[in-house]
């Protein structure tokens, strides 16, 4: 068995590449581990970096942990998904690690790299997409806009800590609160006009959010929430409930659904700007189905910790 540990430089505090890649070979070499680091150079590069590993892996067992955050978990299971030899972990080094949140009390145990390389290997779900994959969320609608809105944000000068986010939602909602979609679910039309409609495989994201608080990435369904395009008077409470998990105390406007398979298309015929775990993708037509079976390291013992519905 090998271990891979692909480090992204850009991910949580700067400069950390050099404390990350002494963190592994540490870790590696009092194991005696056969072991590689792999080192991310631009957007995109982990999940070329993780296939290149698998096609000259030679059929091995490989264990690849993301070292950084959630968007370097996501390119690690957007390689190595549908590798039957393969597995996948965490390493915490970014600002938000949203998809371990779900292992509840027990996340601190992902950032002891030792107890993490000696893990056990469980099956989570993930979400295909035909613009990428999602191990945590998937959404369309404000909260995406929003996301890649602030990526421009951070190019300017002295724009940092909160004031990214704060530009890029004012500027959205100066653009509307609402679209009008057609939505398939399971077959299903769920046409309609909606501020966001967003898919949980895991509980957290965007720094706080946790609108659907017993989801479970290993229940074999996505959890859809359609959330009604509201009035700048309403949007306040309405999202303060989303935010909270609380969207069923309002069943006029938050609609929450099950989903194995999901269809989105603009009504206009505009791209749809799309959140897969914080890395953004513009399509057309969104096809999303929910796969089973992707292998995740966790330290010995630790399981996804229930939450009543």
């Amino acid at each position: 068995m090998k271990h891979i540990f692909l480090i992204n430089p850009a991910a949580g505090s700067r400069g950390r590449q050099a404390e990350l890649a002494g963190v592994c070979r540490k870790a590696a070499l009092e194991q005696n581990l056969e072991y590689e680091i792999l080192v991310t150079e631009h957007p995109g590069h982990g999940v070329e970096l993780v296939r290149k590993a698998c096609l000259q892996g030679g059929g091995q067992h490989l264990r690849f942990y993301a070292c950084g955050g959630d968007g370097t978990l996501n390119e690690v299971a957007r390689g190595a998904f549908g590798m039957w030899n393969v597995a996948v972990g965490h390493f915490p080094a970014g600002t938000g690690n949203d998809f371990i949140k779900v292992f509840g009390r027990q996340m601190n145990r992902f950032s002891h790299l030792p107890e993490l390389t000696k893990g056990e290997e469980l099956p989570v779900d993930y979400v295909e997409t035909n613009c990428g994959g999602a191990v945590n969320v998937l959404s369309v609608g404000i909260d995406a806009r929003v996301a890649a809105g602030m990526q421009k944000y951070k190019r300017l000068p002295l724009c940092r800590g909160q004031w990214p986010y704060v530009f890029s939602a004012a500027e959205n909602i100066v653009r509307g609160l609402g679209e009008g979609y057609q939505v398939i679910i399971d077959g299903k039309s769920y046409d309609g006009d909606y501020s966001m409609i967003f898919a949980a495989n895991g509980r957290w994201y965007g720094g706080g959010f946790c609108p659907v608080p017993d989801a479970d990435p290993q229940d074999g369904q996505l959890d859809v929430l359609l959330v009604s395009k509201v009035g700048r008077m309403t949007a306040a409470k309405v999202v303060g409930a989303y935010k909270k998990g609380l969207g069923y105390q309002y069943p006029q406007y938050i609609k929450r659904v099950p989903a194995h398979e999901i269809e989105i298309r603009r009504r206009d015929g505009k791209d749809l700007c799309v959140n897969l775990d914080g890395e953004i993708a513009y399509t057309p037509r969104l096809q999303a189905v929910l796969r089973q079976g992707m292998k995740f390291i966790v330290p010995q013992g630790v399981r996804v910790e229930k939450q009543d519905q």
